[in-house]
């Protein structure tokens, strides 16, 4: 049996930007993406620390080491520039896999996005 975990995180990250015309997605910082184990193109769920929301989209890589955080589309009307926001990125796995499976959890300085 196959079940879904929790794969990567990017926990309490600033936004930097929300841009409602664009097609979509999600764009984050390489680095960050590097940091979690997060590709392009893979779907997130988005979790508003400030208002409760919840979203999945897909990821679009941003510039390395710039501390992008940008909700395109859609999206960009469930958030707000500086609200902090939680990334997750789930993966499936065999069940007996998943009991010791270790996420990889970033947890990037909350003003600057960025890591050490």
């Amino acid at each position: 049996m196959l079940i879904q975990v929790v794969k990567s995180k990017i926990h309490r990250v600033r936004v930097t930007q929300a841009e409602l015309n664009y097609i979509g997605s999600i764009t984050i910082d390489e680095r960050l993406m590097q940091a979690a184990n997060i590709i392009e193109g893979e779907r997130v769920q988005i979790v508003n620390i400030n208002n409760g929301e919840r979203l999945e989209t897909y990821v679009i890589k941003g510039d390395y080491n710039s501390g992008t955080i940008c909700l395109n589309g859609p999206a960009a009307r469930r958030v707000s520039v500086n609200d902090k926001i939680i990334i997750i990125g789930y993966g499936f796995m065999d069940f007996e896999e998943a009991k010791s499976f270790k996420p990889c959890l970033v947890f990037p300085d909350e003003e600057t996005n960025s890591i050490d």
